[in-house]
């Protein structure tokens, strides 16, 4: 899941949900982690009571283990004071 939320209040709240729905932070609005269907479909639904429309912006990118071992990572891809060695594990 990635984020931009202008509000603060909402954005908090959103970090908050998705480290309970066991997602893991890797930058300050991006989280990582793997979900079953109606785990998506809840987080989904929570989120978007938080978020405003007009100028906030979600986006949650379903992918296999697979693909996400796949993903190429460039620079400072992780923000290292956030990323655990659960996240690290995820690609390797």
């Amino acid at each position: 899941m990635i984020y931009d939320i202008k509000k603060d209040r909402s954005r908090t709240k959103v970090s908050k949900i998705c480290k309970k729905a066991g997602l893991y932070r890797v930058q300050k609005s991006v989280f990582l982690g793997s979900l079953e269907e109606n785990e998506k479909d809840t987080l989904e639904l929570s989120v978007n009571e938080l978020i405003d429309e007009e100028c906030d912006s979600v986006y949650i990118f379903p992918m296999s283990k697979n693909e996400l071992r796949q993903t190429v990572l460039l620079g400072q891809a992780f923000d290292k004071k956030l990323v655990t060695d659960e996240v690290r594990a995820l690609f390797f």
